[in-house]
């Protein structure tokens, strides 16, 4: 169910449909639309949310030494004005257990409640403003391990800070969620007090309402009833409530262990205990300093919040920031006004929301509903509501939010992720969940400048045509923590050598360092007879591209290389490529420098497959080879006579015969030779013909060899046999068929070698034939120590 509600007539209305449009809406879950059965789910999640809502609302604002009715307008407005406007599916917003110490705070420093109030009105305005700023967008740099440490915080404080209560212990509100609570204990030495201070009926009722939760879902005739367990949870509570009452004496469940909810008459009688904004200090600064700190403080438990919340909904949707500011200023200025407490998205209320299963913000709006309702026409039934029931639903959450699972998942995560998480849960546990949240964040900044400091830079040795290069690339981020590593790594580089700095994944780069690199580039590079070469550095840097060596093959560089120089580039640039290596390229750069001409190192006659690009597999530049190719890397007059071009006039070193393993036109070639009823198979086209007609001998060398090797000849082994076959019958026919090649053998000018790239490895094997003789030989495996 989602169409209904993406955007409501009342959003459109307060905001302005071109506002909204402008800030974003929810994208729409595909294949989802409205249903009578997702309606029914969230009128039943509402009807929980709204259980476990109330006794925290009255809770929250007893923690903040505000009135109780103040917590009750602020889940009201929560639930209905800003579930309206919102447009996050499962979040649920109310008065924030978080902001209690704030709350107390602002109220004593400002005297008087009516003085809170108007600073929260403003506090509204304000985030309204950062959202059409679209300042939500702080939201995507918490980190996943600050995040997930946020929840699972939530979940170890709801299992700690309800296990009193399950027991019946209450001597703290059920909103109470700090450490360091008003009646000088603490959260463990809370749980210690439940030893001396139980209560036999609420413990009863409150172990057994866990222990139907633990099981509801898990028993299938349970599941299949379609009833929430925490609703089935709170009924039995109340039954057993009342049932322990007629037992009598110690079974007797007091008012103190029962939901304790104001008791109104009427509309009128709220309206003569609401507390109003006093304007007459809108001039006051401290009321706008304590506007600013509500509004900066709300607005980023907010994000956090919602942002953990998504992480937890089972259909992965997104929540728009900036609407979501805009709605909880809106909630905000109307809580003000009306004598509530302050609103944020609430993780608690949207947890117990997402796990009964809730699934669009109807829910919400709901028990928004369900809080004015009840609380004005059935105080008494929701008085008789057991606190150890609705203890026993929020400690199942924190089971869920705090799972071993989510522990595991997160240590497997490597120590950069494990340890702001635990921080972060630690630091929420022991303080509050804003400060907990920005030790995480401290902790994950401090790995990213150790990382910096380890890695602000890779050093590696590349060979080109003209001889070594250290190649040193430089962080996304690099700080002046780098220094230290940086100029180690320039001092290395010694006499006579080519360096070359490359910030092409860099960002930002400190000062300093620029400083330094100028300095080296200029003065300290050249006096040590270093070549210093720069690419990539972004335009506000102030270096621009300086290349000092060459990137293509010039007519010197040829003439200095012999056929084995060549073949170690080759054997080297695919080590590059089949490593995921290969070395950056500034391919318009070497398009100038060849548009007058080129000057290949090598002639390689391959397969006209698409895996085996010569260039890429050999990770070479324009110009760098010569490709000639042919379907089977088969040779003719034609293909010869290109071959000969490659290495008398344009001066390539080097022929290679490059085939493939899983070759098409190999397997074609087999499938016809050795067919048993060749005239069954479908007919060729007569220019295909010669093709399969030359690939025949290497088929029947293959075949004859077959017979003791036992490789049969449909296998993909097969195959392959024959490829290499294949391409050493090719080198010995272009030996054959061309004296001038052949000649340029002889005078150790030239080689002609095969070679076989494997398709899945990506690896290239080169065959050299002994001595280039013009016979057949079965070749050896070229491993680049026996040239």
């Amino acid at each position: 169910m989602d169409s209904p509600f993406r955007k409501t007539a009342f959003s459109n209305a307060f905001f302005g449909k071109a506002t909204l449009d402008a800030l974003g809406d929810v994208p729409p879950v595909s294949g989802r639309t409205f249903s009578f059965r997702a309606l029914s789910k969230d009128l039943t999640a509402s009807l929980v949310v709204f259980l476990v809502a109330l006794p925290l609302c009255l809770g929250v604002a007893l923690a903040s030494g505000a009135p109780p009715l103040s917590g009750l307008i602020a889940g009201i407005v929560g639930g209905v004005v800003i579930g309206c406007l919102s447009g996050s599916n499962t979040s649920v917003s109310g008065p924030a257990a978080g902001l209690t110490a704030v709350v107390a705070a602002q109220i004593t420093a400002l005297g008087s409640m009516e003085g809170f109030l108007l600073a929260l009105m403003i506090a509204g305005f304000i985030q309204v403003g950062l959202g059409l700023c679209r300042a939500g967008f702080i939201a995507s740099f918490f980190p996943s391990g600050v995040i997930q440490g946020l929840l699972s915080a939530i979940g170890l404080i709801l299992i700690l800070k309800q296990s009193p209560h399950l027991f019946g212990h209450d001597p703290d509100p059920e909103g109470e969620m700090a450490f360091s609570q008003p009646d000088h204990e603490n959260t463990f030495t809370e749980l210690l007090r439940i030893v001396g201070d139980w209560n036999l009926s609420a413990a009863s009722i409150g172990l057994i309402s866990l222990t139907v939760l633990i099981f509801w879902d898990k028993v299938r005739i349970l599941g299949l009833s379609r009833l929430p367990g925490p609703l089935v949870v709170v009924s039995l509570g109340i039954m057993m409530a009342e049932a322990f009452k007629n037992w009598g004496g110690e079974w007797v469940i007091g008012n103190d262990h029962l939901v304790s909810v104001p008791v109104v008459e009427n509309l009128s009688a709220i309206g003569a205990l609401l507390l109003y904004p006093d304007f007459t200090r809108l001039a006051e600064p401290a009321i706008w300093t304590s506007a600013i700190t509500l509004s900066l403080v709300a607005s980023l438990e907010t994000l956090l919040n919602l942002e953990a919340i998504d992480k937890i909904d089972p259909l992965h949707r997104f929540s728009p920031t900036n609407r979501e500011l805009m709605a909880q200023g809106a909630g905000n200025m109307l809580s003000g006004l009306l004598g509530g407490l302050p609103i944020t998205s609430v993780i608690v209320r949207s947890s117990v929301n997402i796990n009964a299963g809730a699934q669009t913000r109807l829910s919400a709006i709901s028990h928004g509903f369900l809080l004015f309702l009840c609380v004005l026409l059935l105080p008494e039934v929701l008085g008789r509501i057991p606190v150890s029931c609705l203890a026993a639903i929020l400690l199942f959450t924190g089971f869920k939010l705090a799972s071993p699972k989510v522990f595991k998942k997160m240590w497997q995560g490597g120590k950069e992720r494990f340890i702001p998480f635990m921080v972060t849960v630690v630091a929420i546990i022991f303080t509050d969940l804003l400060i907990g949240v920005v030790v995480g964040l401290v902790v994950s900044l401090g790995f990213i400048l150790a990382s910096n400091m380890r890695k602000p830079l890779r050093s590696m040795v590349e060979r080109h045509h003209m001889g070594e290069v250290r190649r040193i690339s430089l962080a996304n981020q690099v700080s002046f923590l780098s220094r230290g590593v940086l100029d180690r790594a320039l001092q290395t580089a010694s006499q006579g050598s080519h360096l070359l700095i490359d910030a092409s994944e860099t960002g930002y780069i400190d000062t300093d360092l620029l400083d330094l690199i100028r300095e080296f580039r200029d003065k300290t590079g050249p006096a040590r007879g270093v070549m210093v070469s720069l690419r990539g550095f972004r335009e506000r840097f102030g270096l621009p591209d300086s290349i000092q060596f060459q990137e293509h093959v010039t007519f010197e560089l040829q003439e200095k290389l012999t056929w084995k120089d060549v073949m170690e580039l080759l054997v080297e640039g695919n080590r590059r490529f089949h490593t995921g290596n290969r070395l950056p390229r500034d391919m318009n750069r070497q398009l100038k420098a060849t548009a007058n001409g080129q000057h290949p190192l090598a002639v390689i006659l391959s397969c006209m497959d698409s895996r085996s690009p010569a260039e890429i597999l050999f990770d070479l530049g324009l110009g760098d080879v010569l490709s000639v190719r042919v379907a089977g890397n088969i040779t003719g007059p034609k293909l010869v006579g290109s071959i000969e071009y490659g290495v008398s006039v344009a001066g390539a070193k080097l022929v290679v015969v490059l085939g493939h393993t899983r070759c098409g036109a190999v397997a074609a070639a087999v499938q016809r030779n050795l067919a048993t009823n060749p005239e069954e198979l479908a007919p060729v086209s007569g220019n295909l013909q010669p093709i399969i007609s030359d690939l025949r001998e290497a088929v029947a060398a293959a075949a004859a060899s077959s017979k003791t090797t036992g490789i049969h000849a449909e296998s993909e082994a097969f195959c392959d046999d024959v490829t290499h076959r294949n391409v050493v019958i090719t080198v010995r026919r272009i030996l054959e068929d061309s004296e001038l090649i052949l000649s340029l053998v002889a005078q150790g000018r030239v080689a002609v070698v095969g070679a076989v790239y494997n398709v899945l490895s990506g690896k290239v094997d080169f065959i050299l034939v002994p001595d280039g003789l013009p016979k057949f030989m079965p070749g050896t495996l070229f491993t680049g120590q026996n040239l």
